[in-house]
């Protein structure tokens, strides 16, 4: 149990150690100034490490597991159609629930009163970042579901991705510019923390349950298209509101 509890640990600190000594370096050598609190510094810095620590575990012991186990259950079931419906809410729920696009969104709803592009209003404000996450959600849980047909019918990634972002730099000659850039974050945002391993394990999951079907090459390109369909969406978004 020991053993489990600290090589998550070591793992965390392996990763977060060059990011500590590059702000380390610029500080003390390039910016040549001391470290404002840092005490502070140092216990946020252990906190950062624990919670990455304990969140790495609990993938690998909660979300992965659940995510692959409920692909062969539906596989198993042979119901496309509880698939589908499965695969969209999953996109759509975590992705409502991503705390970096309730961020963005929020900031994008303040940038938008403030150039004018709504009522600068607390309502108007939360109505447009309620409006872009729905959107933005709804676009993830379309993308799990054209990624699982991929799946099911062995459709090439490449072909999808290309005609994908095809769609992406049409959309941007006729959208707001206003949108675009808030459009190309948003495909970012949405890959995060609660997104990413749940759509993963349903990817590989799916690909190990159908004969025929290889988890290393058919049940990834899940994230590629959660990461694309935001952006077609977003834009659309701004051209019809």
């Amino acid at each position: 149990m020991l053993g489990r509890l600290l090589q998550p640990l070591l793992y965390s600190l392996r990763d977060l150690t060059p990011i500590v000594l590059v702000v380390a370096v610029f500080q003390v050598l390039v910016l040549r100034q001391p470290f404002p609190d840092l005490a502070g510094l140092l216990g946020g810095l252990l906190l950062v490490l624990v919670g990455l620590a304990l969140f790495t575990q609990g993938l690998e012991l909660g979300l992965f597991p659940i995510g692959e186990a409920l692909a062969h259950a539906l596989a198993r079931r042979g119901s496309l159609g509880l698939l589908v419906l499965f695969s969209f809410t999953l996109g759509f729920g975590t992705t409502v629930a991503e705390p970096a696009l309730i961020a963005i969104a929020d900031e994008a709803a303040k940038v938008a009163a403030q150039g004018q592009l709504i009522p600068d209003t607390p309502l108007a404000r939360a109505d447009y970042a309620q409006g872009l996450r729905y959107t933005v959600a709804v676009s993830v849980g379309f993308a799990i579901v054209l990624g699982v047909i991929r799946i099911l019918r062995g459709w090439p990634v490449q072909w999808l991705i290309v005609g994908g972002y095809a769609g992406v730099v049409v959309l941007t000659a006729f959208a707001p510019p206003e949108i675009v850039g808030i459009a190309y974050d948003s495909g970012g945002v949405t890959t995060s923390t609660i997104t990413v391993p749940l759509v993963a394990a349903l990817g590989v999951g799916l690909a190990s349950s159908i004969a025929g079907r290889n988890p290393l090459v058919d049940g990834f390109g899940l994230i590629a298209f959660a990461s694309l369909t935001p952006m077609v969406f977003v834009m659309a978004y701004g051209v019809l509101r």
